[in-house]
This record gives C-alpha cells, sequence and structure tokens, in this order.
C-alpha cells in the first residue's frame, strides 16, 4: 500500500524544499493537525481512487494491455494472411507475388522474405496491383484504421507531452532540491550510471556477435552468395560497358581478388542509383545523406547545437536536448533569485502534477491501443523476414537478454530493489515502451510508473529520466555493434568491403557505437542512422545496412524496452545512493 502513500510524502516533502527562502521552523508546529485530523479522514480512503487509475472494470491495466498485446499478435497475423500482394506475370507464365514497383525499364518485386528481385519490361506481360483486388482492398481498410487508433491517436497523444513534461519536470526537480550541491551530486550520479551502462551493453552485443556468429550460419549464407551472384553480374555489366577488367592481378589478405579504382567507383555509383530506386528508397537517401556526417559533426549538430536551441523553438519541435538544457537552467535561475521567483517555482510545480495526471486519463486508453500497434506491426510484415535473420535475430535477443539481467542485479545489489518489485512497477511502461518502439513517448507512462510504484523521489525521477530518454540508449548501442559485426561477417569477401574483422575493426565499433548511441533520437529507427557513424567508421558501405531493415522494427521493441529500463534502474540507483548520502536507510 505504500505505493499510494508515496507520492503523497514525495509531495509534502516537495513541497517543504521547494522555493528559497521557505521558514523551516514554521513547520513543525502545523504536523499535529493533520495528525489529529487522521481518524476521522482514515489513510486508506484515498486508495479507492488511486486505485481505480489503475483499473478498468476491475481489471489491473498491466494485465490489459498484456492481453492487446496478445489480441494484436493475433489480429496482425489473421490480417497478413489476406491476400494483398501484388502479382507479376512474366511472359513465359511465371507469376511472382510481392511487393511490385516500376524502375525505369525495370520492374522490382520484394518479396515476402525480404528478397528483391528485378525483372526487365520486356519480360513482364501484366502486373496486378494487390490493392485493386477485394482482398488488397480489405487488407488496406484494416491497417488504416489499426494506424488510425494505434500510431495516429495513441502515440500522438503521447509525443503531445513529451516537450511540456521534459521542461516541467526538469524545472520542478531542481527546484526541489536544497541546494544547488544536491543538482552537482544527482547529476554526476546520472551520468556515470548511464555512461557505465552503455559500455558494458556495447561489450555484451560485441560478446554475443563475436561467439554466436550470425553471420557464418547456414541460412545467412544464402545472403551471402546471393549478395556474390549481384557483385558478378555487376562485374559483367562494367566489363562490357567500359572494356576494361574489374580486377587486378593482386590479391588482399583475405585471397580475394582485387577490384580497380575505377570498378569501385563504378560500382559504388551503380549500388547508389539501385538504392535510389527500389523499395528501401527512402532509407537509403537517409543512410546516403548520413554517410556524410563525421563523428565532429554528429556532437556539433546532434548534441551542441540542440542544447543552444531556441527554447520556444525546442518546445515546438520537441527537440530534447535543447529543452533539458534551458529546464536546467531555468531551475538553477529561480533557485538563486529566490524569493521572488516563488510563483514560477510552484507554477511549474504545479504544471507537472497536471501533465501526469492526464498521462494517467490517456492510460486508460492503452489496453486497446496497444493491440492496434501490435496489429499494425504484424500486418505489414508478417513472419516470412525472419527466415533469413533468425541467427541474427537470436544474437540481438540474447545480448539484450545478458543486458537486462545486468540491469535487474544492478536494480538489486545497489538499488536494493528486488527484481519482482522492480518488474511489478515498471511493466506498464515496459510494455508502452514495447509496442510504441518510442522511448519518448513512453517518457509519460516511465515517470508515473517510478514515482508511484518504486518510491523513488522526484527529485531524482523528473531529471534523470528526461536526460535517459534522451541519451541513454543501451539496447541502441548494444544493436549497433551487433548489427555492424554481423554485416560484416556476411559481406567480408566482397570486393567493396575494404575492411577485415579483426581486433582494431572491433576497437572502432565500440567507440563508435556508444557515441552513436547518444546522438539516437528517441523515436523508432534512429538507431539505423546512427549506425551509418558505425559502419563509416570501419569502411563499410552505407549500402549495405538496409539488409537487417527487414526485422528492425521488431528487434526496436525489444531495444526500446531495454533503454527504458535502463532509465529506470538508474533512477532506482541514483535515488538510492541520494539516500544513503542523506543518512537514510
Amino acid at each position: 500500500m505504500s505505493e499510494h502513500e508515496t507520492p503523497d510524502e514525495d509531495g509534502a516533502q516537495g513541497a517543504q524544499d521547494q522555493g528559497p527562502g521557505a521558514d523551516a521552523p514554521a513547520d513543525p508546529p502545523a504536523a499535529p493537525e493533520p495528525a489529529a485530523s487522521q481518524p476521522a479522514a482514515p489513510a486508506p480512503a484515498p486508495l479507492p481512487a488511486d486505485s481505480h487509475d489503475k483499473r478498468i472494470l476491475g481489471f489491473k491495466l498491466h494485465n490489459l494491455i498484456f492481453v492487446g498485446m496478445i489480441l494484436g499478435v493475433v489480429i496482425g497475423l489473421i490480417t497478413y494472411s489476406i491476400d494483398h500482394a501484388d502479382k507479376l506475370i512474366l511472359t513465359d507464365g511465371t507469376t511472382v507475388s510481392g511487393d511490385v514497383k516500376p524502375a525505369g525499364d525495370l520492374f522490382t518485386v520484394l518479396k515476402a522474405d525480404g528478397e528483391e528481385l528485378s525483372f526487365a519490361a520486356e519480360r513482364v506481360r501484366t502486373v496486378t496491383q494487390g490493392e485493386d483486388t477485394s482482398g488488397g482492398r480489405a487488407y488496406a481498410n484494416v491497417v488504416w484504421w489499426l494506424n488510425l487508433f494505434g500510431t495516429t491517436l495513441f502515440m500522438s497523444a503521447l509525443k503531445m507531452l513529451i516537450a511540456p513534461l521534459i521542461f516541467a519536470s526538469i524545472i520542478a526537480g531542481v527546484v526541489s532540491l536544497p541546494s544547488l550541491e544536491h543538482l552537482k551530486s544527482i547529476g554526476f550520479k546520472t551520468f556515470a550510471y548511464y555512461c557505465g551502462t552503455t559500455l558494458c551493453a556495447v561489450l555484451i552485443g560485441l560478446a554475443a556477435v563475436l561467439i554466436i556468429r550470425p553471420g557464418h550460419t547456414e541460412a545467412s549464407q544464402k545472403l551471402t552468395q546471393r549478395r556474390q551472384a549481384e557483385i558478378d553480374e555487376r562485374t559483367e555489366e562494367y566489363t562490357a560497358a567500359k572494356g576494361a577488367p574489374a580486377y587486378t592481378a593482386e590479391r588482399d589478405a583475405k585471397g580475394n581478388p582485387v577490384g580497380t579504382p575505377e570498378f569501385l567507383v563504378w560500382l559504388s555509383q551503380a549500388e547508389a542509383a539501385k538504392a535510389g530506386t527500389g523499395h528501401d528508397a527512402e532509407l537509403s537517401q537517409r543512410l546516403a545523406n548520413a554517410t556524410k556526417l563525421t563523428p565532429g559533426d554528429m556532437f556539433k549538430n546532434q548534441l551542441l547545437k540542440p542544447m543552444l536551441t531556441n527554447p520556444f523553438e525546442s518546445l515546438a519541435e520537441s527537440k530534447s536536448l535543447g529543452l533539458i538544457a534551458f529546464a536546467v537552467l531555468l531551475g538553477i535561475a529561480i533557485v538563486v533569485v529566490g524569493e521572488p521567483a516563488r510563483p514560477v517555482s510552484e507554477f511549474f510545480t504545479a504544471f507537472n502534477e497536471v501533465i501526469l495526471w492526464i498521462t494517467k486519463k490517456l492510460m486508460a486508453f492503452a489496453p486497446f491501443c496497444v493491440m492496434c500497434l501490435v496489429a499494425e506491426l504484424l500486418a505489414k510484415n508478417g513472419t516470412d523476414v525472419f527466415a533469413p535473420l533468425a541467427w541474427y535475430c537470436i544474437t540481438v535477443l540474447v545480448g539484450i537478454g545478458l543486458h537486462v539481467g545486468l540491469l535487474f542485479g544492478i536494480a538489486a545489489t545497489v538499488g536494493k530493489c528486488s527484481p519482482a518489485r522492480l518488474w511489478g512497477g515498471i511493466r506498464e511502461a515496459w510494455m508502452i515502451a514495447f509496442t510504441t518502439r518510442s522511448s519518448a513517448a513512453t517518457l509519460p507512462v516511465t515517470m508515473r510508473c517510478v514515482n508511484d510504484n518504486l518510491d523513488v523521489s522526484p527529485r531524482v525521477s523528473n531529471f534523470a529520466l528526461p536526460v535517459g530518454a534522451t541519451m541513454n540508449m543501451d539496447g541502441t548501442a548494444l544493436y549497433e555493434g551487433v548489427a555492424v559485426i554481423f554485416i560484416l561477417q556476411l559481406y567480408a569477401t566482397m570486393v567493396d568491403v575494404p575492411v577485415e574483422l579483426g581486433g582494431m575493426t572491433t576497437l572502432i565499433i565500440f567507440v563508435t557505437a556508444v557515441l552513436a548511441s547518444v546522438g539516437a533520437a528517441a523515436v523508432p529507427d534512429a538507431g539505423l542512422i546512427t549506425m551509418v557513424l558505425v559502419a563509416t567508421a570501419i569502411g563499410l558501405p552505407a549500402y549495405y545496412i538496409p539488409i537487417i531493415y527487414a526485422v528492425d522494427a521488431f528487434l526496436d521493441m525489444f531495444r526500446t524496452s531495454t533503454n527504458v529500463l535502463g532509465d529506470t534502474v538508474g533512477c532506482v540507483v541514483v535515488d538510492r545512493l541520494e539516500r544513503q548520502a542523506a543518512g537514510a536507510t
């Protein structure tokens, strides 16, 4: 029952400590009056109202969210089974099903298992678009409604709360601290924890991918053979067009032929042109743009500039780093100014409570909306895409599982929070993170769970959670290291991959994966873009990255929920250390 009492205690403490210049001696005489009034208003009285916020029709909210996830899987698979694919009928009578897209004098077909085929226009007799069939129209209607309630309404509503919550919660947290020394202490412990767990996440991921070696399995080698066949076709095209050899007489350290500089340039341009017309054209363009960024550019553009952005622009565009930086400065200024700034302090403290109240009410729709999110994801992707990338998925999940175990261990040993209590406190936030694939959109729910269920002081959570949702990406850091090494294992023998997997390459991947995870925005698919920094740092062409895009949405669910778990454990640990420093047990 302490989960209902703790917010009142923390709120009372925050009200007592907030606002500079408050008279401490005036508070003790007022304490007996509430105590005397307790028999008339028993402590359990607030429980029904608070409990009502966590129940719908008598069922606990987290149970309903779990049921929604299961129903979403069922509905998504049923929807995906509806015949909605395009059909390409060739002149020899062969029918190829998939997502058909014209590309100049070619037709490309993206099959359900992720394989992309190309056919010359003269070989194609007819093309039947899935949307023109009754099954295709039914499929499109179902997906439209799932997207409306899941992504458009629910995720947009959560994202609507991000900017005001970050701004108000950090200011409320800073002004509630007894002194600026406490802010320095909380900030140092928070950043030390985030850096430590991110380093551990990358190490775990690298160990998993180097031990399991998913790129060397039989299923994965089919991808290698397919790519080598494409290279051979490109070689013939180049030789026929240029009348020059594609390879020199030399061999590299791996025993593979070395391409001529002219052929490698031509091959790179040909791959870029192909990527610009294929099914991953938009993603390929984003990856191509990202290759132009150096680590210095990423530090300047992704970290430094956003912190110095106009605060109103940051509020309007939900730029988290700019909001955090300005909120901390404003909170410090309120504390320094003292009594004249008390109305500002009280406003942001109350505003923070209002945002959290809105979050509680919004969560009443979570079970149904979570069902729609899961159903839409499966309806669009199905399960066929996992076959060629199964071992890659297993490797990422093994790494994430090990890191989750580490986080639970840290919470139990350093934070003195048992695994059962930690899971019971954050399961709602975990489920929302899992389905929305956005740690930023989950922030309002995470903050409520940490404060209400885990007894973490808002002084800690109001600062640590917004910073963590922006910069602490354990799951993303782990995933980027695994993904780049997996791609290297697949394509290290290709003529356009001038890098060998060794100790120095692994070290570069380790360092850049840590840096890239900090620059990853807290939104779906951001890890794919920042992965370009890791790939280009070792010389891996960015056009190889889309090979893992087919399963990225699935893995994004696990790494985002791991990111949120890491933020939560950080709050528990920092709060425990702060209580110990204050002499509490």
